[in-house]
């Protein structure tokens, strides 16, 4: 090996993470949906890298994330899975796919790890998951779980609301964890929490927890990637944060390009490639060698008639 090469970096896994747990180092996690944004992510060092069902919302135009399929899910995963090469990529598992039977459920998982090329997958709830959790973990898929908010469940919970807020829910959301927890996933996503008792979980808890809307004592923190980048022009949750206005940039790209076509400015001799004058002569039969009758007045061959 070259003084210049190194060694190709192994794709993290959950023993991965869990040594980052175990470290004290908080863990960042984005959503990704396609090939070139996890690409970027992953050569900025996210260590996780989630496949969310909310890519029915954000890059589908869904209304909710209770239309997302199995089959869209495998596109995508599939796309973010070619982009990566070192981070942890966790597939959501969407409606309906699992909480039905446990065969269903392991067969759904299955796919979206032999064929999608997860390397974990993630599904709501609490102590009403717990039994399919402990299903797939048996069968050797690695569950990252998710409690609070549960996106699937928001027509039975009537919308986005925080979750927790009262003795008896909040009780609720820490028997959720606990089970989540003895079920065998490796970490669990906290949504839309208040900070205290996502705080108090996570001390409860000997695996990490993910927040989102979940407050800084979490053991780290997952945004959706179209959020972060400020691309929506719509709306921003409170939980987010930009951290740039693609918005903005692209818009204002898009639009002078609309300009420079309408004014022909683009393409411009940059963006174009020339031939030989004497070979295009030869191609539109305008060389002196050409005969006569296939030339009309030196505008060379008709180009409805075959060559």
């Amino acid at each position: 090996m070259s003084a210049t090469s190194s060694p190709q970096q192994a794709r993290l896994t959950i023993s991965s993470i869990a040594r980052l747990y175990a470290d004290g180092e908080r863990i960042a996690m984005l959503t990704a949906y396609d090939y070139p944004t996890a690409r970027i992510l992953d050569d900025a060092g996210i260590p996780m890298l989630l496949v969310g069902d909310s890519l029915g919302q954000v890059i589908l135009g869904y209304d909710s994330t209770v239309r997302v399929t199995m089959a869209e899910m495998l596109h995508h995963t599939k796309a973010v899975v070619r982009g990566t090469k070192r981070a942890l990529v966790v597939a959501d598992m969407p409606f309906l796919s699992y909480g039905v039977t446990p065969e269903a459920s392991l067969e759904n998982a299955g796919l979206l790890m032999s064929e999608g090329g997860a390397g974990a997958v993630k599904l709501e709830g609490g102590e009403r998951s717990a039994r399919t959790i402990e299903t797939i973990v048996r069968a050797g898929i690695p569950v990252m779980g998710h409690i609070g908010l549960t996106p699937q469940s928001i027509h039975q919970l009537g919308g986005h609301r925080v979750q927790g807020k009262t003795r008896d829910a909040g009780r609720q959301l820490l028997a959720d964890a606990l089970a989540v927890q003895q079920a065998g996933a490796f970490a669990m996503v906290l949504e839309l929490v208040p900070e205290q008792l996502a705080a108090a979980i996570t001390e409860r808890l000997h695996v990490p927890t993910i927040g989102i809307g979940a407050g800084a004592g979490c053991s780290g923190q997952v945004q959706v990637v179209t959020d972060l980048l400020g691309l929506s022009a719509d709306f921003t949750p409170k939980h987010a944060r930009h951290y740039t206005e693609l918005y903005s940039i692209i818009r204002t790209a898009a639009e002078a390009y609309r300009t420079d076509v309408i004014v022909g400015s683009f393409p411009g001799p940059a963006e174009s490639s020339r031939m030989d004058k004497a070979t295009l002569d030869e191609i539109l039969g305008q060389t002196a060698m050409d005969r006569p009758e296939m030339v009309e007045s030196s505008r060379g061959i008709p180009l409805d008639r075959d060559l």
